[in-house]
């Protein structure tokens, strides 16, 4: 069967048939929302996967790989949660409904520390629900270090035990401070790390992140 080419809610994109199509990747969104995140900070985020993920070039690429995604909130010691279960990524439809909630998500926490060590454990056992993913990717987004919890560094390794990839994006306000942390500290040996300098360039870096994860593309 060849290729169809399908104009649905504004994008226009190359659709695989059925058979074609298996889980490539799994891709885990965790989204730091300690106290240094404001209510506006938070916004961007959440309005920036949302907008990330209905670009036609990341819509495509998702439904090619049969993407499944999944979306957790974290901040202190006892402050992770699944906000948004693992959805396969199926249709034009399924993209959006996944978007929608994304950027209607509530603020799980508030006042609270960053503890990435057990953000980075809670997110590795989401993992046990796409087994049949070939790649499985946690995406992690911060603005600090860690102020609490256990010591984050081995967890690469762990992960990697595990076959899962952990690429961070550091959100700077000035240096390079958090992307150092993320590169020496966060990122299994197979990951990497790209920097949104401020929260108002963390939608155009989400962007090219989540491209770069689903199309296995080298930039």
């Amino acid at each position: 069967m060849a290729r169809g080419v399908a104009t649905v809610l504004g994008l226009t994109l190359t659709v695989l048939p059925p058979a074609a199509q298996a889980c490539d990747v799994a891709l885990l969104l965790a989204i730091d929302v300690s106290n240094s995140i404001d209510a506006a900070e938070y916004r961007l985020q959440t309005d920036g996967l949302a907008d990330a993920l209905l670009d036609p070039e990341i819509a495509e690429a998702l439904l090619q790989a049969e993407a499944a995604l999944a979306v957790v909130q974290w901040s202190g010691v006892d402050r992770q949660v699944l906000v948004q279960d693992w959805a396969r990524m199926r249709s034009l439809t399924d993209i959006r409904v996944f978007a929608d909630l994304a950027r209607g998500s509530e603020r799980a926490f508030v006042l609270s520390d960053t503890a990435p060590a057990e953000a980075l454990m809670f997110s590795l056992d989401q993992f046990t629900a796409v087994q049949d993913c070939k790649r499985r990717i946690i995406d992690v987004s911060g603005d600090g270090t860690a102020n609490a919890g256990a010591d984050v560094r081995g967890l690469g390794r762990e992960a990697e035990r595990r076959g899962v990839t952990i690429n961070g994006l550091a959100i700077e306000s000035m240096g390079r401070a958090i992307t150092t942390y993320f590169e020496r500290a966060i990122i299994t040996s197979d990951g990497f790390v790209m920097t949104a300098r401020g929260h108002r360039e963390y939608p155009q870096t989400i962007r090219r992140k989540i491209l770069r994860e689903v199309s296995a593309t080298l930039f």
